[in-house]
């Protein structure tokens, strides 16, 4: 399939951006089905909107194995212990090996 250079409009602030040939086969490539509905401006101002949102909801806690304090993407309970990344890592139970085949 041969790609050409495209125009579409941003949603976003209605500017008028290109689709290169190039973006186009990248879609191809990694199987994403529609084409970018923002420019490449809005489209970073959207993602560091989004980074600052996980900043926002981040929850401080005093991890439950080690004492440190930390932070988390949830709100934590009071009957559930919560760990930091190092912690938590260490708790994870091994992946599951499967049996030999016969």
């Amino acid at each position: 399939m041969t790609f050409a250079d495209r125009s579409l409009r941003c949603r976003e602030c209605g500017s008028t951006f290109a689709w290169t040939a190039g973006e186009q086969e990248f879609y191809q490539s990694k199987g994403l089905l529609h084409e970018p509905q923002r420019c490449p401006d809005c489209r970073v101002k959207a993602k560091a909107d989004r980074a600052a949102q996980r900043v926002a909801n981040m929850h401080d806690i005093v991890c439950s194995g080690c004492g440190q304090p930390g932070q988390v993407p949830f709100v934590p309970r009071d009957d559930r212990p919560v760990y930091c990344a190092s912690c938590f890592e260490q708790r994870k139970p091994p992946p599951a090996i499967p049996p030999p085949a016969a």
